[in-house]
């Protein structure tokens, strides 16, 4: 027997952006808001991150990762949403109803508009092709954190962490609280990617060196992991490093097998749905927000997009009409990816007026230039650097000039 659904609007995934949209919908629409999370409680990776540095851009606090996942669950319950978890969509049907399957059976869900918050994950180390021995002891930062943060699990030994990212001095944290100890962080980069007032701290508390310039070549164990062989991109001499543990921060990919499955158009670069500064996407009445549009940026500023979707949301609803006649935003070669990808004349700015962006070389005082036809039509510099392993912003002024008659706009850094 199939159940059949028919909110206003279905969010697919309960982390904080997911959570943040439900929250603000939910104080007009109430019941209406239905929320499906394949996990079984909801709160998006923050749940098993137990370290503060949660909240504060959007709730004004600085909590632990399971209290902000708390929280947002909290605000989104008391607005009336209804939160279906360990539920799981798995098919679109043929008169467009996402079929999913949960504990109390197979559901027909057919919303009036529909917000995808899927977010997104690392990539294991299959995907990232490392060669060597397949030993136990070799993870992930989720899969770490799952484990210690979840499940109680204490850990014993040496521990390398391959990657520099905000993540990676997370990863560090919790490896210490379980019990063993980070010896190393290698990265591709001449020096971690994270914030400064981490990498100091991480580097003393932990005992913790940076191994720069560096990709792993081969994972060395039988039974579990015993070692890992790196070698220097710079010099090309290998060398090994002893560990108990091997955990794989970063290299993040959207989960966007949803966004697929709906035919949406993709952005090459990211492989997320593209999206205006409405975060809309090409197909009406369907909107994607979060680490699925921009991974990975932190768990507020996921959120903020959201709250930002809410207004465009209950817009579609009342029958407005979505503004037409986009501009496409492109990047050169300094940068990997823009995000959102169009602007539309008229439209509303995207969220907190922040063009986010990725990159992977490090520059201290950036200069942010947007052409159109070989001309540039703005220009800013920041006062914050451009850095590998995390999201860059500037502000969206930048495209006050656009032309929207004209051909797409390039964003370079220099």
């Amino acid at each position: 027997m199939v159940t059949e659904l028919n909110p206003k609007v279905l969010i697919i995934g309960a982390g904080p952006s997911g959570l943040t949209a439900a929250a603000e919908l939910g104080k007009s629409l109430g019941s209406e808001v239905l929320v499906v999370e394949r996990e079984a409680t909801p709160g998006g990776i923050p749940r098993h991150s137990d370290h503060p540095g949660y909240g504060m851009r959007d709730l004004k606090r600085f909590m632990s990762g399971p209290a902000y996942a708390r929280k947002l669950t909290q605000a989104a319950e008391d607005a009336g949403v209804t939160i279906l978890t360990s539920t799981q969509v798995t098919n679109i049907g043929a008169d467009g109803a996402l079929e999913a399957t949960g504990p109390t059976g197979r559901l027909s869900i057919k919303p009036e508009a529909l917000v995808l918050a899927t977010g997104a994950r690392e990539r294991p180390r299959m995907a990232r092709r490392v060669p060597g021995d397949r030993p136990d002891g070799v993870l992930t930062t989720g899969q770490l954190q799952n484990m210690v943060h979840m499940h109680d699990q204490k850990l014993s030994g040496r521990a390398v962490i391959i990657g520099g990212e905000l993540v990676s001095w997370s990863a560090a944290l919790t490896l210490k609280e379980a019990g063993a100890k980070p010896v190393a962080l290698v990265t591709k980069y001449p020096r971690s990617e994270s914030y400064r007032v981490f990498r100091g701290p991480g580097k003393v508390l932990f005992g913790t060196r940076v191994v720069p310039n560096s990709t792993v070549t081969r994972i060395i164990g039988k039974g579990q992991v015993s070692a890992i062989e790196v070698e220097n991109s710079e010099t090309g001499e290998r060398s090994t490093i002893e560990t108990d543990w091997v955990v794989f921060t970063g290299d993040w990919v959207p989960d966007h097998e949803i966004a697929r499955m709906l035919g949406l158009e993709m952005d090459p670069a990211t492989k997320s749905p593209k999206v205006d500064t409405g975060l809309r996407t090409s197909r009406p009445g369907t909107f994607a927000i979060g680490n699925l549009l921009h991974p990975v940026d932190t768990a507020d500023v996921a959120a903020l997009d959201g709250k930002h979707v809410a207004n465009q949301v209950l817009a579609y609803l009342g029958g407005a009409s979505a503004p037409t006649d986009g501009v496409d935003l492109e990047v050169d070669s300094s940068l990997r990816w823009v995000s959102p990808n169009i602007i539309r004349p008229g439209d509303t700015a995207p969220s907190r007026e922040r063009l986010l962006f990725w990159t992977d070389e490090y520059i201290a005082r950036p200069t942010v230039e947007a052409r159109q036809g070989g001309k540039v039509i703005g220009s800013t510099r920041t006062s914050w650097p451009a850095a590998p392993g995390r999201v860059f912003r500037a502000p969206s002024s930048i495209l006050g000039k656009v032309d929207y008659t004209a051909g797409p706009v390039t964003i370079t850094v220099r």
